[in-house]
């Protein structure tokens, strides 16, 4: 059997369809979801590596605050004057108060107790223990911010709880003030 040449044209395209078939059936399909399995994989590895971007700048983030707490708390212990915490507090007083600008009439110091941290009712183990000082002025505004500016300049930790600055009639032309303070001095 002689085959015509349109027969023969007819089996080669047959041919190439069935091949280019097995082509797209076995091979392209398979592959081609092989690569969107693999796109896939790489957008979750990209949102992986986004993330751990964002956790590395957060951790450094936190490693420069750590240390710049670190240096703040170091240097105020370098600051801080171990038992003398109280004399020096009397000195700053003593010498903002020597002026006829400023006047103490009365300093009422009062130690309290720290609360434990777990909330206990046990008697604190903290290094430091709250001395609360209430003091009552007569002064002028502008030598009560100097005495306040000066506070700070002190060696240890000191806050200001309250203040209540009148004026008043008996003392004019100064100012009655009443100051709440609190101070942290180290236990020995």
């Amino acid at each position: 059997m002689v085959l015509k040449s349109r027969e023969k044209i007819l089996i080669i395209l047959a041919v190439i369809a069935i091949a280019f078939w097995v082509f797209v059936a076995f091979y392209y399909t398979p592959q081609s979801r092989r690569i969107k399995t693999l796109k896939a994989e790489l957008k979750a590895a990209d949102l992986k590596v986004d993330e751990s971007l964002l956790v590395t700048r957060g951790v450094e983030t936190l490693e420069g605050e750590v240390l710049r707490q670190e240096g703040a708390l170091k240097s105020l212990s370098e600051r801080t004057l171990r038992g003398e915490e109280f004399r020096a507090f009397l000195r700053h007083l003593a010498k903002e108060s020597d002026s006829p600008q400023m006047k103490v009439v009365s300093l009422t110091p009062r130690e309290e107790d720290l609360p434990s941290p777990e909330g206990k009712k046990e008697k604190s183990t903290s290094q430091y223990r709250r001395v609360a000082v209430q003091m009552v002025l007569h002064s002028t505004f502008t030598k009560l911010g100097t005495y306040l500016r000066g506070i700070e300049g002190l060696p240890f930790l000191i806050s200001v709880d309250n203040i209540q600055i009148e004026k008043s009639e008996e003392v004019n032309p100064l100012l009655k003030v009443n100051i709440g303070l609190s101070m942290y001095v180290a236990s020995l």
